[in-house]
């Protein structure tokens, strides 16, 4: 099995594949494929089991705003045994491609991740070359986002983004999100 499809090939699959997408709850309330389980990225770990318990019914199709986590989480996945493939420019191809994504009644619409942390990252840099005006020293807060972000390049991976993850606005958007409810679903 490769590891991306494409929206197109997702879509004539997806009688076939369960569709794990492992953004936020906040995310995935704003708009997710069709019958797609919120499995969020920083709980796939304890979601293991039912992953494994599901990928043996069928394929796994692990969906994110972009591809980058789902891609992190197919890595995770197959170095637990467990074969997934990734969709290919996440959720933003799928809609690119005039497919629907579903929104979840009262779901507010939350911004993707990436987006979260370039306008973190962003600011705590303006912040801290401002602030440097009146406090010398203060830009090494600058410099220390500036490698944060050449480190999260590098390693595929992004602490401030498992930290913007943790924020209420993130986390339970309305009740429909259930952890524990999602992984019974899978274990069949």
């Amino acid at each position: 099995m490769n590891s991306t499809m494409t929206p197109q090939q997702l879509h004539a699959r997806l009688d076939d594949l369960t569709i794990i997408d492992v953004r936020s709850p906040g995310e995935y309330a704003g708009g997710h494929i069709a019958g797609a389980h919120n499995i969020p990225l920083d709980q796939l770990q304890q979601a293991l089991p039912a992953l494994h318990a599901a990928a043996e019914r069928g394929g796994l199709a692990l969906v994110c705003a972009s591809g980058a986590r789902s891609q992190t989480a197919c890595d995770r996945l197959a170095a637990a045994g467990i074969p997934a493939v990734t969709l290919a420019g996440g959720t933003s191809a799928w809609a690119q491609d005039g497919r629907p994504l579903d929104r979840q009644p009262g779901g507010k619409t939350v911004w993707a991740m990436d987006r979260q942390v370039r306008l973190a990252a962003g600011s705590l840099v303006v912040l801290g070359l401002i602030v440097d005006l009146f406090v010398p020293g203060i830009r090494w807060i600058s410099a220390a986002v500036g490698g944060g972000l050449v480190f999260s390049a590098l390693t595929n991976t992004c602490g401030m983004a498992a930290l913007l993850a943790r924020l209420p606005y993130n986390q339970r958007v309305n009740a429909a999100f259930d952890l524990r409810a999602t992984l019974n679903t899978l274990r069949g």
